[in-house]
C-alpha cells in the first residue's frame, strides 16, 4: 500500500510501481511453484484434475476425515434431490389432472354421438344432408379446440409456484360444471327417453363444442391478454451489490410477478459475484477497527471509572479522527488495483491477438497440407490455449473472475470462436465484461431453488407499495412496485395564422 507522501513525489512513484509489480511477479511464480510441489506430493490432491484447479491461487490442506461432507457435495446432493421424482410429485399430479379433465373435454362431444347408434339404433331416423354437415362442424371444430388447448395449456412448465394459479383453477370448475351439466341433461332428456331425432342430438354437440371454444377464448383473454397492459413499475434490487434494474409489468398475482422478474434477472443482472463482496468487507472492517479501553481499577472505584471514561472518550475521538483520513487509503487502494487491471488486460489482449493470428496463419496454409495434417477447431484450440492461458489467468485472478470460468468452458469458447471466425475482441468479451448469469455454465444457475417472502398473500395482484423479497442461497432481490400514472393529455389548437409575419424594409437601410 502507498501512502499519499510517496504519491506526490511524481517519478519516484513509477519505479516504485515497478519494483511492487516485479515483487507480485515473483510472489506469483513461488506461490505457483510451492503448490505444484504440495499438489504432487500431497496424496489428497493428486486426483484433483487441472480443470477444477487451474485458476486457484492457494492451497490448503484439513483435517476432515474421509466421512466429512464438502460444501460441493451439498449442493450436488440438494440438487440430485430437486431432480428426483419425489419433489416433482405435485407438478405430474397437476398435469395428470390437467390430461384427465382435457380427455373428458374432448370425448364428451363424441360420446354425445355414439350412444344414440349404441343404445337405440332401432329408433333413430335417418341423418340427411344438414345433419351430415352438422356431423363434420363438430368434427372440424373439435380438431380445433384441440389444437388450441395444446398450444395454451399444454406447454413445458418454467417453474413451480408456491400456490396455484387462481385463473387456471376457475377455468378448470368452469369446464368441469359445463360438461357435467352438458351431461345431466343429456341423460334427462336424451338417454331417458331415447330421443329418436338424430339432428337434435347432433345440435345439442355443436352447441357443447361452441360453448368450450368460448371457454377456451376466456382462458386466453385471462392468462394471455390480461397481463399485456403495463400497469405496475417493479424495481429490482440485488442486496449484497445494490445492482438494480426496472421493468413493466402487467395485471400479475405476486407469485407470477415474481417468476417473472426471476426470468428477468438470468438474462438482465451480471453475475453475482462474492469475492468483490469478501473484499469490501475485509477493507470495511480494517478500517472501524479501533483502540480497546480496559477499566483497570474495574467498577467499584468511581473516580477511577470517572478517569477511564474520559480517557476512553479522549481515545475514540482521537481514533474517529484518525479514521477520517481513511479515505485517502482506499483511494490509493483503489487506484493500485484499478492499475493493475489495465496492465493484466493489455497483457492479455496481446496474447490472444498473438494467438488468433497464428490461427489464422495456419488456415492459410492449411489447402497446402496434406488431409491427414489438417486439424479441427477444437484441436486448435487445445494447441494455442497455453500461449494465452497465463494472462488470462492472471487477470482472471486481479478481477476475481476464476471460479466463473474453467478451462474446458474457455476451450470450448475458443473452438466455438474459431469455428465461426470470430476476432479475438468477440472472444475476449465474455471475460473482460462480466455478463448476466445465463451466460456462465448450468451449475450457476441450473436448478436453483428460489424464496418467496411476503407479507401481503401471493395469490393477490400487485399494488401500489408492494414489496416481497426473493432470496437464494447467496443473496436475496427486493422487489418494490409502483403504479404507472393515470395519464391526463389535453390538446391546445394552434392557429396557423399566427406563425405569419410580415418582413417591413426601410430604403435607407443597408438591407
Amino acid at each position: 500500500m502507498l501512502s499519499p507522501t510517496v504519491m506526490e513525489e511524481g517519478d519516484e512513484v513509477l519505479q516504485v510501481l515497478e519494483v511492487g509489480e516485479a515483487v507480485e511477479e515473483v510472489k506469483e511464480v513461488i506461490i505457483s511453484t510451492i503448490e505444484e510441489e504440495i499438489r504432487r506430493s500431497s496424496p489428497l490432491n493428486s486426483k484433483t484434475s487441472q480443470d477444477d484447479n487451474w485458476g486457484e491461487t492457494t492451497t490448503a490442506v484439513t483435517g476432515t476425515s474421509e466421512h466429512s461432507l464438502s460444501q460441493e457435495d451439498i449442493v450436488r446432493i440438494t440438487k440430485d434431490l430437486e431432480d428426483s421424482v419425489g419433489l416433482d410429485c405435485r407438478r405430474y399430479v397437476t398435469r395428470s389432472i390437467a390430461v384427465i379433465l382435457g380427455l373428458l373435454v374432448f370425448f364428451t362431444p363424441l360420446a354425445f354421438l355414439v350412444l344414440p347408434h349404441i343404445l337405440w339404433p332401432d329408433k333413430q331416423q335417418r341423418c340427411e344432408t344438414a345433419c351430415e354437415g352438422l356431423v363434420i362442424s363438430v368434427a372440424f371444430k373439435l380438431l380445433i379446440l384441440l389444437l388450441a388447448v395444446w398450444a395454451l395449456f399444454f406447454r413445458p412448465a418454467r417453474a413451480g409456484l408456491p400456490r396455484v394459479f387462481v385463473f387456471r383453477i376457475l377455468l378448470a370448475v368452469l369446464v368441469l360444471l359445463f360438461v357435467t351439466s352438458y351431461w345431466l341433461f343429456y341423460s334427462v332428456r336424451i338417454l331417458h327417453s331415447q330421443d329418436p331425432d338424430y339432428k337434435d342430438i347432433v345440435q345439442y354437440a355443436v352447441s357443447l363444442v361452441d360453448a368450450l371454444l368460448f371457454i377456451h377464448y376466456l382462458a386466453v383473454v385471462l392468462l394471455e391478454l390480461r397481463q399485456l397492459q403495463p400497469c405496475y413499475s417493479v424495481c429490482v434490487t440485488r442486496a449484497t451489490d445494490g445492482e438494480t434494474r426496472h421493468y413493466n409489468l402487467g395485471q400479475l398475482s405476486i407469485q407470477r410477478a415474481a417468476l417473472a422478474v426471476i426470468e428477468h434477472y438470468y438474462c438482465d443482472f451480471p453475475i453475482h459475484n462474492p469475492a468483490l463482496l469478501s473484499a469490501s468487507k475485509s477493507r470495511a472492517a480494517k478500517h472501524l477497527a479501533g483502540l480497546k479501553v480496559y477499566n483497570v481499577d474495574g467498577p467499584g472505584n468511581n473516580a477511577s471509572a470517572g478517569i477511564a471514561q474520559s480517557q476512553s472518550r479522549a481515545m475514540i475521538a482521537a481514533a474517529a479522527r484518525r479514521r477520517d483520513t481513511s479515505h485517502n487509503e482506499l483511494y490509493y487502494e483503489e487506484a493500485e488495483h484499478e492499475r493493475r487491471v489495465r496492465k493484466r488486460r493489455a497483457r492479455l489482449v496481446v496474447a490472444v491477438e498473438e494467438a488468433f493470428t497464428h490461427i489464422k496463419r495456419m488456415q492459410e496454409e492449411e489447402p497446402k497440407k496434406a488431409p491427414g495434417d489438417v486439424m479441427d477447431p477444437r484441436e486448435a484450440a487445445q494447441a494455442i490455449f497455453p500461449s494465452m492461458a497465463r494472462a488470462l489467468q492472471k487477470y482472471l485472478r486481479t478481477t476475481k473472475q476464476q471460479h466463473c470460468h474453467s478451462m474446458e468452458s474457455i476451450q470450448q469458447h475458443l473452438a466455438f470462436c474459431i469455428t465461426n471466425k470470430l476476432t479475438p475482441k468477440a472472444f475476449l468479451e465474455g471475460y473482460l465484461t462480466p455478463g448476466p448469469t445465463l451466460q456462465y455454465g448450468k451449475d450457476h444457475w441450473l436448478g436453483r431453488r428460489w424464496t418467496l417472502i411476503s407479507e401481503a398473500s401471493v395469490t393477490s395482484g400487485l399494488k401500489d407499495g408492494s414489496v416481497f423479497l426473493l432470496k437464494c442461497v447467496d443473496f436475496c432481490l427486493v422487489v418494490t412496485s409502483r403504479k404507472i400514472p393515470y395519464v391526463q393529455m389535453s390538446e391546445e389548437y394552434i392557429d396557423p395564422k399566427s406563425h405569419k409575419f410580415v418582413l417591413r424594409l426601410q430604403s435607407e437601410t443597408s438591407v
